[in-house]
């Protein structure tokens, strides 16, 4: 019976002892949930700040690099030998994509060709960049521009771009001059070319004009021969 009681007593130590250890460890598992979850305090580091900033300043300079690198220009190109005199549209050159800088400039870009094309004045080899400075504008295969005396002053509204009639008068044997006629009708006016020194002679002035290459030679026959030059307007201003 002794026996007995000293076994009973042992199992009972044993529950009790078992529960105690779930007691404590339910206990330790609750105060480990409670510090996970409380919140934790938010901690900066500057030197996290000057590494993004870095990198976004290493980034914007590659980006400008390239970007400055790839600043090409469409060009013109011959596709085969121009010549004097020929009259070329933008269709009948190829283009390329190149980098000339500041040189750009000198040569026909795309855009640069007007829709009446353009006249070659000097030889382009096939396959080169056209300079600008072979190139001229169609209407100088018809038309010259050519600078006159014209004796007095001129009318108010001649300027640049006034469309004029050029009339002339040959001296007679006698120092004087004979009848005017028109020497050269609907001349442009290409620009009024100021008078040097300081004092200003109101008894000429010189202008250049655009007038047809079929008048060339009696327009440069009359300044040979000191004729008297006059300009007309062709029409009369609405206004001035």
């Amino acid at each position: 019976m002794e026996l007995c009681g000293v076994f009973e007593r042992s199992e009972r130590q044993m529950v009790a002892t078992a529960k105690a250890l779930r007691r404590m460890t339910a206990s330790a598992g609750t105060g480990r949930s409670d510090t996970e979850r409380a919140p934790r305090s938010f901690w900066f580091d500057p030197r996290f700040a000057i590494g993004i900033v870095l990198v976004i300043a290493s980034v914007l300079g590659v980006v400008t690099v390239v970007t400055v690198a790839d600043s090409s220009t469409v060009i013109y190109a011959s596709r085969e030998m121009l010549s004097p005199g020929d009259r070329v549209q933008s269709s009948d050159l190829d283009t390329r994509s190149v980098r000339l800088g500041s040189l750009g400039a000198q040569y026909l870009a795309e855009g640069d060709i007007p829709r009446g094309g353009f006249v070659v004045t000097r030889p382009v080899p096939a396959g080169e960049l056209v300079p600008t400075s072979a190139v001229g504008d169609v209407a100088g295969a018809t038309a010259a521009s050519i600078v006159v005396n014209i004796n007095g002053e001129l009318a108010r509204s001649i300027g640049e771009g006034s469309v004029v009639d050029l009339w002339s008068a040959k001296e007679t044997d006698n120092n004087q001059f004979g009848p005017p006629s028109v020497l050269v009708d609907s001349a442009t006016v290409v620009r009024l070319i100021a008078r040097d020194g300081g004092i200003a002679d109101r008894s000429a002035q010189s202008v250049e004009l655009l007038v047809p290459r079929t008048k060339i030679a009696a327009v440069l026959e009359a300044i040979a021969n000191a004729d008297a030059l006059s300009l007309v307007p062709t029409s009369i201003p609405v206004r001035g």
